[in-house]
């Protein structure tokens, strides 16, 4: 068949080959469609092999879990393991939360999952679950993650990893966990999409929010849809989180007077090296003032645990050294070092030579790289626009309230809605103020781990924030 042109009735050369460059585009197209639902039959086939179908001594649930690793680095074998449990109800179009313990080196399958936010909780007395009648997922898809590599079930086959690891190195895997974790979940992408965590998470979340933005910014096609983040007794500022804690000592009268004043003359809090004088004054607040009580949670029965002491000497020097409750882990070091739970996992696969534990001591020892200060962060962020929450438990002596509230004044943002009591079941679930550009708030009665201590409290905080309104002013409301 000729193409004639109309007007010298002779074969146009032109519509000749814009025919041919049509069948080309269709072509193309029909390879396109072909491959698009190639990768859609492939895809679902990569989520199935993630998916749990039930964890030992779980409960019947009606909403859908994954989990399993993502590399993040192939040259020095880097993976992270992540445990997504998707919304109980309307999973599609709820939000995509990421939570992140901090330490550094502590899993946020141990506490985030199993003791804070997520669906279920270990039985102290047998080796089952029980329901979390106020966990995250009933209002978001909540994805915990082991984070960095050498946490948990998270790996990496260079040991060196394990001793040269720091802030800038565990944002930036993060980063690369994401894109990839959306590549073979890509119902996720552009997603509304948060981040949350506590203690020294307040450097891993601001940290990778900054990257996602600047991420972001320069692809044309940005895939992770990046709304705010929520932390909570977070570790801020070196300085002002330093004068903030032993204020917190000495107003709750956990040290004396002449303690409160030695520390104060003793200690460089602007600085990341301690003095002989410094740790004497410190050591004898934490050894012969303040008692055997939890310094997570001042107003609750301590627990003796070996691991306390060591683990909190110099907190006030080092505050990234905080991150965990140093009883509960126990529960979940039982039942995540079972083979039948692995196996339910998909975790250890590659069959980690070394326990699965709660917090990693070789990380903490040895961590390289930790900003002075996130306030630059967060001016950044709340510049960029992101939905910011800060919130406090009362009762934590490690990353206290007063060390918070330190911090963020010295942002200098101007207020919106004064400070003002918030409820929750008809009873004060703490206080609040709105700022211009970031929301902060306590919860009463709780220690470093909020959602543990006020679970109630907490979820009706967490709820608030992704509505993006102010916390109930009136019992009537909350």
């Amino acid at each position: 068949m000729k193409l004639i042109d109309r007007q010298t009735k002779k074969p146009s050369y032109l519509k000749i080959w814009l025919a041919a460059m049509a069948l080309q585009k269709v072509l193309l197209l029909c390879f396109f469609i072909s491959s698009t639902i190639s990768n859609i039959l492939v895809l679902p086939k990569q989520q199935e092999s993630d998916r749990i179908s039930m964890l030992p001594g779980q409960p019947t649930v009606n909403f859908s879990q994954f989990s399993g690793y993502v590399t993040v680095n192939e040259e020095h074998g880097r993976a992270l393991f992540y445990w997504l449990t998707e919304a109980t109800n309307n999973a599609d179009t709820k939000p995509l939360v990421l939570w992140l313990n901090g330490g550094p080196g502590c899993s946020s399958v141990a506490y985030g999952a199993s003791e804070e936010i997520g669906p279920f909780r270990i039985n102290k007395s047998g080796p089952s679950l029980y329901l979390n009648k106020y966990s995250w997922n009933r209002v978001a898809n909540i994805i915990f993650v082991e984070s960095p590599a050498g946490v948990g079930y998270s790996y990496t086959n260079t040991t060196s990893n394990l001793k040269d690891t720091g802030d800038k190195r565990t944002a930036q895997d993060a980063l690369v966990f994401l894109v990839r974790w959306m590549s073979r979940f890509p119902q996720y992408k552009y997603r509304d999409f948060y981040i949350s965590g506590e203690s020294y998470a307040g450097h891993y979340v601001p940290q990778l929010a900054q990257l996602i933005y600047d991420y972001n910014k320069k692809s044309s096609h940005p895939i992770i849809n990046l709304k705010g983040f929520i932390v909570g007794n977070a570790v801020t500022d070196n300085y002002y989180d330093g004068i903030g804690t032993v204020t917190y000592w000495w107003s709750h009268s956990m040290i004396s007077d002449k303690t409160y004043k030695s520390i104060l003359k003793s200690c460089n809090f602007k600085s990341d090296k301690s003095s002989k004088k410094c740790d004497h004054a410190v050591d004898y607040a934490m050894n012969h003032e303040f008692g055997d009580i939890d310094q997570y949670s001042i107003y609750t029965a301590s627990c003796n645990s070996s691991k306390t002491s060591v683990r909190l000497k110099n907190t006030l020097i080092r505050p990234r050294l905080s991150g965990y409750d140093p009883c509960s882990e126990s529960y979940a070091e039982k039942y995540y070092n079972r083979p039948d739970v692995q196996k339910a996992l998909h975790a250890n696969s590659t069959g980690i030579p070394y326990k699965w534990t709660a917090c990693s001591d070789v990380l903490i020892r040895n961590w390289k790289d930790s900003d002075a200060s996130m306030l630059p962060t967060f001016k950044k962020l709340i510049a960029a626009g992101l939905r910011i929450w800060v919130f406090s438990g009362d009762t934590d002596s490690v990353v206290p309230v007063t060390a918070t509230r330190f911090s963020l004044s010295h942002l200098k943002l101007k207020i919106k809605t004064p400070w003002y009591p918030w409820y929750s079941g008809g009873q004060v679930g703490g206080w609040s103020e709105v700022y211009d550009g970031l929301t902060f708030a306590t919860v009463r009665g709780a220690g470093h781990e909020v959602p543990l201590f006020q679970p109630r409290r907490a979820f009706i905080l967490f709820q608030t924030f992704l509505s993006g309104k102010q916390l109930p002013k009136s019992s009537t409301h909350s």
